[in-house]
């Protein structure tokens, strides 16, 4: 079939494969240097309690086989070696069906680990990734010229990330219709990286420019995903560019990456393609049966995109293959921060000697910069966002970490940036403590030194010690 192939946008493929397998190689090293202290036997949500109650069926996993936190970490380390070989474009140096097979490696390998997640891995960019990895799986090597129907599905997801979190922000938090939402934003989202404080202390006017061109990249553009070049490619442009803004405002683990390489299946690259025989009949096979399963999986993610209850960021089926997305519907307008804080002494008090334990990327210490991290993806860090918001958000996990702490436990440890006590002088008591922080200005910061002002709010969680045995 003539239609079936785009050999002009062979190396759009060969740059979208590469920088996908990039990501993967993220997710991965990220799951293997976290998974202990969050989801390990001994860890705060552990693996073995989640598969005794939630059957293969709902959720499947290789782990639902075995278990163990070795298994996990070769299952982890294993998803690393082989997004790197991709990286490294392995998957030119096997035939065509081993390809395909090679690119399901690593997709298999994250579902386990994202389907026995819990609470860490409830993000949006988790199915985003694993539904952008399925099909890529689909786009074929060197041997063929990319497929039609898979570059327009991966458009589809693009269009669906966009158009979806464009109509969350339409019928969510007025601010976004009041073209106001970035006069907080910046200074509020879940973690701020280096560059945050100086959009939040940007003139009005241009964050106001800025809501109004999110509504049109979002609301308007992807649209033109689906019309003929130029247009997409410029379209596509356009979505890469906003992203890229993103990135530098803020640390949003690798959702503005997977985007980034989803819009490259509209970007038409330069370059003279090489000569390929016609694709194999067995490949346009599979490729047209996996596109038509695509399609009828998507009428749910439609029909919720199109609902005015419309919800954010679900997964419709266990396998992560058709989903629907959206990102900050409401933002808040004050930044709220859980400092966790603990003591050597038996019998605590406010004229104790509290000491502060020091997260990597979350707000604490108000002379210190925030990093930048992304597109690693601090889990810990980034609930501690949402148990500010709220103690509900965090009721199945912070009990385990403060019990951790009190143990001095060497991989929770490992999840911060400076623990307060040595190895072998664990705390008596940890306590946490609601502040509210707000970004200093231009003056304070030259007086001050200081990137943060902090308010002290109430108590979060009162001295705590480990029970008595």
């Amino acid at each position: 079939m003539d239609w079936f192939t785009a050999p002009d946008y062979w190396l759009s493929r060969l740059v979208l494969q590469r920088a996908l397998a990039a990501v993967y190689l993220v997710a991965f090293l990220t799951a293997a240097l976290q998974f202990r202290a969050l989801l390990g036997e001994r860890g705060m949500l552990p693996v073995p309690r989640f598969l005794a109650r939630v059957p293969f069926k709902r959720a499947p996993s290789l782990f639902h086989a075995h278990y163990s936190d070795r298994f996990f970490a070769a299952c982890a380390w294993a998803g690393c070696a082989v997004s790197a070989a991709l990286l490294a474009g392995a998957d030119s140096e096997v035939p065509l069906w081993g390809s395909i097979l090679l690119w399901l490696v690593p997709w298999a390998l994250y579902l386990s680990i994202v389907n026995v997640g819990q609470t860490w891995y409830a993000f949006g960019w988790e199915s985003l990734l694993l539904e952008t990895g399925f099909l890529a799986a689909f786009l074929g090597n060197d041997e063929v010229a990319p497929p039609v129907v898979v570059l327009f599905l991966l458009r589809w997801i693009l269009f669906r990330v966009e158009f979806g979190a464009g109509l969350i922000k339409l019928r969510g938090d007025t601010c976004w219709r009041e073209l106001t939402c970035l006069y907080y934003h910046h200074e509020t989202q879940p973690m701020p990286g280096p560059l945050s404080r100086f959009f939040h202390h940007l003139p009005k006017p241009v964050h106001r420019a800025e809501v109004a061109a999110n509504h049109l990249t979002q609301l308007v553009v992807p649209v033109l995903l689906f019309t003929p070049q130029p247009v997409a490619s410029a379209a596509a442009a356009l979505m890469i560019v906003t992203q890229l803004w993103l990135v530098l405002s803020g640390n949003f683990a690798w959702l503005n990456w997977i985007t980034i390489v989803l819009a490259l299946s509209a970007l038409r690259l330069p370059g003279t393609a090489p000569s390929v025989p016609p694709a194999p009949l067995w490949y346009e096979v599979v490729v047209l049966a996996v596109g038509a399963l695509l399609l009828v999986l998507s009428y749910q993610p439609v029909r919720n995109m199109i609902s005015r209850r419309q919800i954010m960021n679900r997964s419709f089926d266990p396998l992560h293959l058709v989903n629907t997305y959206g990102a900050f519907g409401s933002v808040s307008r004050v930044r709220y921060e859980v400092v966790v804080e603990g003591t050597l002494d038996d019998t605590p008090g406010e004229d104790s000697d509290w000491r502060e334990y020091e997260f990597k990327g979350k707000p604490g210490d108000p002379r210190r910069r925030p990093r930048q991290y992304a597109p690693y993806h601090l889990r810990l860090d980034w609930l501690m966002w949402f148990a500010a918001l709220s103690p509900a958000y965090a009721g199945d996990w912070f009990g385990g970490l403060v019990e951790r702490l009190l143990e001095n436990d060497r991989d929770t440890l490992r999840l911060l940036r400076r623990s307060p006590f040595p190895p072998d002088t664990p705390p008596r008591h940890v306590r946490a403590r609601l502040f509210r922080y707000r970004y200093t200005t231009r003056q304070e910061k030259r007086e001050t030194g200081a990137y943060w002002e902090r308010t002290y709010v109430r108590e979060y969680l009162p001295p705590t010690r480990l029970a008595a045995v």
